[in-house]
């Protein structure tokens, strides 16, 4: 049977102490991914890690339409259910594999659709199997963030799997494996992953006693859930359309600059897949008990936390770009045009990316029909841009959606709930305005101070800044060790 739901006066301490565990988690990736990067650049070279790049952007969709939407829909069956929850989550487990099933035997079939410029051999035909390991992954995870068990994604995103894949690529790239090398690796992360996720998520509830598949009911829960499906493809694909256009009109060189400008930008975007595990579960939680002014005041405050950690890293990483991608390669360092508005993109996409955690939840429709809206935009700008522009149009069409979808499901959600749900505060003016000055000094010293002694001054005094002036009591409670 399912556990009470956590009160009220204890949801901004459950937020805060799950995104504080997932900040950690995020600065643990940011110190395996940077490596897995130089890795793949200097010894793999532009062509693997191009292949590498596209087939995971395949296999990782596969695994993304498989979930179904259960990655944020699985908080809601479990807070309406009044069956065992092991029983919940395999259904969900299931419904995911059997779906990933499908898509990696269709994948098999046509694995041009995977590789589609090189040599295919017997374990690329294998390879879309994987799907089946993130699937199983992201439902595990899933469940265990319900009951706001956070931990387990640490370890399983943010230490297992991406040392695990840099571990693998290192020792693969000096054998006779090297031409497989980074998808064996891959393949080897997603596994790991999945074994850290599932085990946790088994000792939490438990194995599925009397419990069997149904065709009716799992029919039942993926109709349920096909909402927040559509919602999360589209978001998924809205963070890849431009890596995929620009694939068809830029030559090879110009794609792997992207590429390594699109890695490096995306680490402030798992600031925000910090909060996910808790705030899901939060908002159905508050939404069950009819609480809308709670909520808008949840997506506030998790907001602004957002936007400002965010702001932070991405002065931090785009200030010293060129140092930052000169570490994989030099003839990377000339995408830090490309880095810098990427990262700003990524800034501007906050008040969506939460404002959407609500509207899954009071009006998955509209808010599948905004995301519709923001990807559409996106297609039309990048196709625009991209052939006058190069990498830098594909970066601005993806800033300008992201910003129109910003808007459009902010004023959505302030109208659902009655209450204004902005994040945005004006003491973010003045730190990053301090931040930057830092940063333009900064950019005067060689690549290794850069990074080495920049990146660490640019944040805190971007921190400093906002601890004086630009927090209140409540965001406070994030940085207790304890919060009740």
């Amino acid at each position: 049977m399912g556990t009470a739901p956590p009160q009220p006066d204890d949801q901004i301490a459950a937020l805060a102490r799950g995104g504080r565990t997932n900040f950690f988690g995020f600065l643990l990736r940011l110190l395996a991914r940077l490596p897995f990067l130089i890795i793949a650049g200097q010894l793999y070279g532009a062509a693997p890690l191009g292949r590498f790049a596209y087939a995971i952007l395949v296999v990782e969709l596969t695994g993304q339409l498989a979930t179904l939407g259960l990655k944020r829909g699985l908080a809601m069956a479990l807070a309406k259910t009044d069956r065992p929850h092991a029983h919940v989550i395999w259904d969900a487990l299931v419904l995911g594999w059997a779906l990933a099933i499908v898509g990696a035997v269709f994948l098999a079939i046509f694995p041009r659709l995977v590789f589609p410029n090189s040599f295919v051999t017997g374990f690329d035909q294998a390879f879309p199997l994987i799907a089946l390991a993130i699937v199983g992954s992201d439902i595990s995870l899933a469940a265990l963030a319900y009951r706001h068990k956070i931990a387990a994604q640490v370890r399983a995103r943010s230490v297992i799997e991406p040392w695990v894949l840099t571990i693998v690529a290192t020792l693969l790239a000096f054998t006779e494996f090297k031409r497989d090398g980074l998808i064996i690796a891959y393949s080897a992360s997603m596994l790991a992953a999945f074994v850290a996720s599932i085990v946790p998520c088994v000792r939490e509830f438990g194995l599925p006693r009397g419990w069997s598949p149904h065709p009716e009911r799992l029919f039942r829960l993926a109709r349920a859930n096909l909402p927040l499906a559509g919602a999360d493809a589209i978001e998924w694909t809205t963070r890849r359309l431009d890596l995929f256009i620009l694939g068809i009109f830029a030559v090879p060189s110009v794609m792997g600059v992207y590429y390594v400008a699109q890695q490096v930008a995306s680490l402030p975007q798992k600031l925000k897949t910090s909060f996910d595990p808790v705030l899901g579960p939060t908002l159905s939680n508050s939404l069950v008990v009819g609480d809308r002014i709670g909520m808008a005041g949840h997506v506030r405050q998790v907001g602004f936390w957002i936007i400002a950690a965010q702001l932070c890293v991405a002065l931090a990483l785009g200030l010293p770009g060129e140092a930052v991608l000169n570490l994989v390669g030099r003839e990377f360092g000339g995408g830090e045009t490309i880095l810098a508005v990427l990262l700003l993109a990524e800034v501007l996409a906050a008040t969506a990316a939460v404002s959407e955690a609500a509207l899954v939840y009071t009006c998955p429709h509209r808010n599948l029909g905004l995301s519709l809206v923001t990807i559409a935009a996106q297609a039309l700008l990048t196709l625009l841009l991209v052939q006058e522009l190069g990498g830098l149009g594909a970066a601005l069409g993806l800033a300008l959606a992201l910003t129109l979808g910003s808007i459009l499901k902010a004023r959505l959600l302030s109208r659902q709930l009655g209450a204004p749900v902005a994040g945005l505060r004006l003491a973010l003016i003045p730190a990053a305005a301090g931040a930057a000055l830092v940063g333009l000094l900064v950019r005067r010293l060689p690549d290794v101070w850069q990074i080495t002694v920049g990146i660490p001054a640019i944040i805190l005094v971007f921190g400093a800044i906002m601890w004086r002036w630009g927090l209140r009591p409540d965001d406070r409670v994030l940085f207790r060790r304890s919060s009740a």
